[in-house]
């Protein structure tokens, strides 16, 4: 098993893994970055060959990445040594991690979603924050979740910012994306409860009459959920604010719902 060296940032490789920072770059690709060993290690695992290995020399005998190196080459994929400077230009990090992957984005077509395969999912509404997404991903995995889906123009679940936030979870989570419209009509064969955070709502979060599989909608940070979604919600909760403060860090209200609803 070999890996050939690169030592030039101007290299047409090292040039395309840095452009996948930006969303345009990993669009047409259908590429991802995913940097450190152990998140590259959580992919392989999971089935999920890198299509690019980046490693500095120091990682090359560690027994983790010749698992990691040995999938890449099993799927074709290459490995390459390079420079830290070159890492560094990578992951835009001055510590960069000594290994970085790159992968192919999978996103769950709805129609390929089946309801009962899990006993929560969630859909969230023009997410904005990519640190948010992430961290609801791997909250999602650490539940149970069955998927997340997202609804209209959402931040990219593949940014780099957000695979750092889902420590791996992006590898195990169904992720879909719908327009608002597609999201609606898809709604209407959904077999258990959509339950949606409102500041309406009589209901507290844990006293919900919630009907499995539960399928939580969550909306934009600042806006919430637009009218349209929350017309489809057939159960109306709110999280208690018992301070000062009146709202909640959407990871955070979400993972409240997460696991109100799967306890």
């Amino acid at each position: 098993m070999t890996s050939r060296t690169i030592t030039s940032l101007t290299n047409p490789t090292v040039k395309a893994v840095r452009g996948l920072h930006m969303r345009k770059d990993r669009e047409d690709s259908g590429l991802f970055l995913a940097e450190g060993l152990k998140i590259i290690t959580e992919a392989v695992d999971l089935g999920h060959a890198p299509k690019v290995l980046l490693h500095g020399a120091e990682a090359a005998s560690h027994p983790v990445f010749q698992r990691a190196a040995q999938a890449a080459h099993a799927g074709g994929g290459e490995v390459i040594e390079v420079s830290r400077d070159i890492l560094e230009k990578v992951s835009r990090r001055d510590n960069p991690q000594a290994v970085v992957g790159v992968f192919e984005q999978v996103y769950t077509p709805l129609s390929a979603i089946r309801p009962h395969s899990a006993a929560c999912w969630v859909g969230l509404q023009a997410v904005r924050d990519p640190g948010n997404l992430g961290t609801i991903i791997r909250t999602a995995d650490a539940a149970g979740c069955g998927g997340v889906i997202l609804i209209g123009d959402c931040t990219d679940p593949y940014s780099v910012e957000a695979v750092r936030a889902t420590m791996g979870s992006v590898f195990a989570v169904q992720i879909a994306k719908a327009t608002i419209e597609e999201f609606i009509d898809w709604r209407k064969s959904w077999p258990g409860s959509v339950v949606g955070t409102l500041l309406t709502a009589t209901h507290d979060y844990k006293a919900a009459p919630y009907q499995s599989p539960t399928l939580i909608l969550m909306g934009n940070e600042q806006a919430g959920l637009p009218p349209q979604l929350e017309a489809i919600c057939d159960v109306a909760v709110k999280i208690p604010m018992r301070g000062r403060a009146d709202s909640l860090n959407l990871a955070v209200a979400t993972g409240i719902m997460i696991y109100a609803v799967t306890e």
